[in-house]
């Protein structure tokens, strides 16, 4: 688990890089169609847990499949990622940055020479150290706070989505014949169906964002979703001892549809509210609050407390993490780093 979250922290950093090849018309969209990766790996993993764990195989088999792409990863980031230009004219490295922007210029077939004609020079970033105490400085403490709490919350209500999911239907299975569901060698029965078709929802929620970034602005897409998922997580969890299968199912599903949207709106946001000489440590510090918070989701929503004690728990901290995200600085039309009045407060 440790080298998940590890590995889980990398992320933001091939994240934030993309962000700044791509010009303020188009960041929001092609930022956003990463989250497709995202959700195809959640696709994945019931398929996954359905051929190995589900078949009666061991779960350490089932780990050790899921740890393949994380290694691919690995190799495939350290060969093909590139070094942040931003950063390297802030460190006075002007040189490398236009090496690796003609470089990119190339792969999207551009005329390097017309683009970055002959004595062409790029302009200076001004240069700032930067370090984790920074973050609660006063011109960057606000900020840090309202993110932390974005970042628990959406991690909270994400990975206690996919085990609340997987409790719910469960249980649901507890009433079902045997023949429908998959055991495995631990007596515990999954509605593998169920949870795979709920994973898919996170195209939908995927898909919402992309029409509609550019359109309302980061700060709403937050606060709509999050406040939306938290009725959805209330409205599943209060009906789990329904025989509705088709009821849960469609809860299930739009709970992941707007838990999705709410998280891929929250790291655009954050890769744009953040400067230069701060995104990479925000980022990655706003990350780590993330583990904790899905670190702690498990003991909130597993265990002996009723699904309706978690279902109002949970709404409680879509509610909260929705407040948070309506104090954060709307980036909607604005470059890098900088940031406008919201319109939108809870």
């Amino acid at each position: 688990r440790f080298w998940v979250g590890f590995g889980v922290g990398g992320l933001t950093v091939p994240f934030d890089i993309l962000a700044e090849f791509l010009p303020t018309s188009a960041r929001g969209k092609n930022l956003s169609c990463i989250e497709f990766f995202w959700t195809a790996g959640s696709m994945s993993v019931p398929l996954v847990a359905y051929i190995t764990v589900g078949s009666g195989r061991s779960w350490q088999l089932f780990v050790m499949v899921c740890a393949v792409p994380c290694l691919a990863s690995v190799i495939y980031g350290s060969i093909y990622v590139p070094e942040s230009p931003r950063w390297l004219i802030s460190c006075g490295r002007s040189k490398e940055a236009l090496e690796i922007l003609k470089q990119a210029a190339t792969v999207n077939g551009k005329d390097i020479d017309v683009l970055f004609p002959k004595g062409v020079v790029l302009k200076d970033e001004r240069e700032e150290s930067s370090n984790f105490g920074d973050l609660f400085k006063p011109k960057w403490r606000k900020l840090t706070v309202n993110l932390w709490g974005v970042f628990a919350g959406y991690a909270i209500g994400y990975y206690g989505t996919i085990i609340a999911v997987a409790r719910v239907f469960e249980r649901v299975e507890d009433d079902m014949d045997s023949s429908e569901t998959t055991s495995n060698d631990s007596g515990v029965d999954f509605d593998y169906s169920a949870i795979f078709i709920s994973s898919c929802s996170e195209i939908i929620g995927t898909i919402i964002v992309l029409l509609f970034v550019d359109r309302v602005g980061r700060v709403p897409l937050q606060v709509y979703s999050y406040i939306s998922s938290g009725i959805c997580f209330f409205v599943l969890c209060f009906f789990a001892t329904s025989d509705k299968r088709g009821l849960l199912m469609f809860f299930a599903f739009m709970l992941r549809v707007f838990e999705m949207a709410g998280n891929c709106a929250t790291w655009l946001s954050i890769t744009e509210v953040l400067s230069t000489e701060i995104r990479s440590t925000g980022h990655s510090a706003a990350n780590a609050v993330a583990r904790l918070g899905a670190f702690s989701s498990p003991f909130l929503v597993e265990g002996d407390i009723s699904l309706r004690k978690v279902g109002t728990i949970m709404l409680a901290i879509h509610v909260l993490t929705a407040y948070c995200a309506s104090h954060i600085p709307e980036t909607k039309d604005v470059s890098l780093g900088e940031k406008k009045q919201n319109k939108v407060e809870v």
